[in-house]
Order: structure tokens, then C-alpha cells, then sequence
């Protein structure tokens, strides 16, 4: 087997990035794949959210060489699923690999040497279309942007692609949009609504069917370190998170 990786990318925080790609590897491996989460993200949210030891070696001693890859390898409560941990420490790679040459390709070297353990790798990044952003952009197969129902959401859409067409031309020419999720959706606003109607609009299949609600269980399921499979497996959350999943298996 080869992993497919897929990497969660917005510039804009709060759009249920990290809830999205927890949940999403929770239910890949659910499902028997044998997931690997890449907690990308100096704020270390993923780390949390599935119960990870952030005092532990992650990601940050990984691309600084001080540990392998395999070496900072987590279990999670989840049957296959595991997770490389972040820490603060990771914030100071931002200004350590400015100066790097080829500093977009630390993630890819790391993870290459590892594909064939995996069904599937999954990378959170930073809210920012930084260095670190770039590493999990130029490392991944496949990208999937989680797009938060309201205004602002499409402002920072149009930037993304832009960003993604000049990976694609520049640095990673596998990368493809695997799609774009909605999140946070409440069916009730007519301003959600309208955000779907004009993303749907103009991408199309690129959009995944699965909407991912509003739903209070999926917000309190990190701070008692449980994906939502664990935590409340029948909210409606969880079932649109299961259904992700297999679109996501359809579609790769």
C-alpha cells in the first residue's frame, strides 16, 4: 500500500479544520484503514483533540532531525488511528526554516519514507498560508478545504485557490483538490444558504454532499480528548463526519 495524504489547508482560523480532520481520520480508521494524523499546527489542537501527549517528541523534533518519524508515533483511543504530536516548539520552525533552501519540502522528505505504512495521512495545518502551510501543500496528494457558511469565508476561498494553482505549477504537480467541505452549517440561515448556493455554483462536484451542522457534541468532544466516533457516535455530527468518510474513500 501507498498512503494517500491529504492535507486540510484554510488561511482562516475557526472553520473546523482540525475538528474536521480529526473526525475525518476517526472514521477512516473506523473503517480499517490504518490512518496517520500529522499535527501540523503549533497550537497543537489536533494533538488534544484525540488525547496526545504534547510533552512527547512530535513534529517539530521530526523535520529538526533530532528524532524519525516512526520514533514519534502516537496511539490515539482509536483502533488505527495514530498521530505525530506538536507542541509550541513547532512555532519557532516558521522562523527557523525562513532562511532554508528548500525549506517547502521538510514535511515531503519525511513522509515519503514512510508511505507504505499507511492507508492514509492526514496533515492539519496553521490557519496561514505560511511556510508550514506550504510544507503540508507540497508534501500532500490530495487537499481538502473545510469552509465555514458565512461571508467572510469566500473572501479567503478565492486567495486558497490561488495559492494551490501556484503549488501546482511550482511545486507539487500531484496535488489535486479533493474537495471543499462545509462546516458549521445551520440550514435555517438564509445566509448559509446563500454561501452554498455560490460555492456549489462555481465548483460544483468539487463540493462534498456531506454538510457538517452546527453541533454542540462535536465541540466538546476535544476537551475530553475523544473523536466524535468515541465520543457520541449518534449526534448528528458524527453522522455526517461517517458519511465524509466515505466520500472521501469514493473519491480518492
Amino acid at each position: 500500500m501507498v498512503a494517500k495524504k491529504i492535507v486540510f489547508a484554510n488561511q482562516k482560523g475557526g472553520v473546523g479544520k482540525t475538528t474536521t480532520s480529526v473526525n475525518l481520520g476517526a472514521y477512516l480508521a473506523d473503517a480499517g484503514k490504518k490512518v496517520l494524523l500529522i499535527d501540523f499546527d503549533p497550537q497543537g489542537n489536533m494533538t488534544s483533540a484525540v488525547g496526545a501527549d504534547d510533552e512527547l517528541d512530535g513534529i517539530y523534533e521530526v523535520i529538526s532531525g533530532d528524532v524519525s518519524l516512526f520514533e514519534a508515533v502516537q496511539k490515539t483511543p482509536v483502533d488505527n488511528l495514530f498521530i505525530v504530536g506538536s507542541n509550541i516548539n513547532l512555532a519557532g520552525a516558521n522562523v527557523e526554516l525562513s532562511h532554508v533552501q528548500g525549506n517547502e519540502y521538510y514535511l515531503k522528505k519525511q513522509l515519503d519514507q514512510v508511505v507504505h505504512e499507511w492507508d492514509y495521512i492526514i496533515i492539519d495545518c496553521p490557519p496561514s498560508l505560511g511556510i508550514l502551510t506550504l510544507n503540508g501543500l507540497v508534501a500532500a496528494d490530495f487537499v481538502i478545504v473545510p469552509l465555514q457558511c458565512e461571508y467572510f469565508a469566500l473572501e479567503g476561498l478565492s486567495m486558497l485557490m490561488k495559492t494551490i494553482k501556484n503549488i501546482q505549477k511550482n511545486l507539487n504537480r500531484d496535488l489535486s483538490l479533493l474537495g471543499i467541505v462545509f462546516t458549521m452549517y445551520d440550514a435555517r440561515t438564509r445566509l448559509a444558504n446563500d454561501v452554498v448556493s455560490e460555492v456549489v455554483g462555481y465548483f460544483k462536484e468539487k463540493v462534498f454532499s456531506s454538510y457538517i451542522p452546527r453541533n454542540i457534541r462535536l465541540s466538546e468532544a476535544p476537551s475530553h480528548g475523544l473523536p466524535i466516533n468515541l465520543y457520541d457516535p449518534r449526534c448528528a455530527g458524527a453522522v455526517s463526519y461517517k458519511k465524509l468518510a466515505k466520500e472521501v474513500v469514493e473519491r480518492v
